[in-house]
């Protein structure tokens, strides 16, 4: 019988033969040591059974949401049946149903407002990068020089989230500040990485955007549910409110699927001339309905 620590090391294994990210793996096993440490006992003797007591104990007496349940269940589902190579019942594991909340997007203004406020030069180029070019995180902060094409005014996304390259917008502006920002920065890096650490010795962490988003946001008072991510959302918001059309907008973003892009437009505002049928109703004259009021 193999230890946990074998147990986990070769689901690790597992994880990188099938090409999954770092994040992953990362994800993954840290929800099954959390689960082999409450159980007590060695992996290859648990069941489905412990699995549901597991997660009754995340939801229960943790509180965890069920994004974060789910993240376990699908961990346990990955070690028990890749690694461990056995069967369960999915339906004794079911996952949570999850609640649909639109993300946060702020007005040009605000986004404009957190931009200034940036503390350094270099933060202000990674954020208007993110949000010129509708950036996640982790894409600013794999970007390279080379990836900037002045000529043809596009920037190219290596190995995103989906392990798929694309091409995104690069502005006008966006090219500006980073022509300012290698002015005085210089980063040289032997890998090419565009944006350094305060080192200059690695590449820019995304806990130093985020904190630098962070920053900004506070000095700008805004005082929504913010993250680096928004600006991300901003871009395909405001994109679409110029009168993009959402198959582009699927293809800047990297999106796989159609309908993860649709979940923008109901961030979009409506046009101002657009009135509701209440207001086009003609009501008949002479109409013997008369309003009831009744005493408090």
């Amino acid at each position: 019988m193999q230890t946990n620590e074998q147990l986990l090391s070769r689901m690790s294994d597992d994880i990188k033969l099938r090409g999954l990210s770092k994040s992953t793996n990362y994800r993954y096993l840290m929800s099954i040591r959390r689960f082999l440490d409450w159980a007590g006992r060695s992996g290859e003797e648990l069941g489905e059974e412990d699995i549901r007591q597991f997660l009754k104990h995340l939801i229960c007496e943790e509180g965890l949401g069920n994004s974060c349940v789910n993240t376990y269940n699908a961990a346990l589902r990955f070690l028990f049946a890749i690694t461990l190579d056995r069967n369960l019942n999915y339906r004794q594991i079911p996952r949570l149903k999850q609640t649909f909340s639109l993300p946060t997007v702020l007005s040009r203004s605000e986004v404009g407002r957190i931009l200034e406020n940036a503390s350094t030069l270099r933060n202000k180029a990674a954020l208007m990068t993110i949000y010129g070019a509708g950036l996640r995180v982790s894409e600013a902060c794999n970007l390279k020089a080379c990836d900037i094409d002045s000529e043809s005014m596009r920037i190219f996304v290596r190995c995103s989230k989906n392990r798929k390259d694309r091409y995104t917008l690069l502005s006008q502006s966006n090219l500006c500040i980073l022509r300012e920002y290698w002015r005085v920065y210089r980063p040289n890096h032997p890998e090419g990485w565009l944006f350094l650490n305060n080192g200059g010795s690695k590449r820019i962490h995304r806990r130093a955007i985020q904190g630098a988003f962070d920053a900004a946001a506070n000095i700008s008072d805004i005082d929504k549910d913010v993250s680096t991510h928004t600006l991300r959302v901003c871009f395909a918001t405001h994109l679409l409110e110029d009168g993009a059309d959402i198959y582009t907008v699927m293809r800047l973003l990297g999106h796989a699927n159609i309908r993860t892009t649709t979940i923008y437009l109901n961030l979009v505002g409506f046009d101002p001339e657009l009135k509701s049928p209440l207001d086009t109703l003609r009501c008949e004259r002479g109409s013997n309905h008369k309003a009831v009021v009744k005493d408090a």
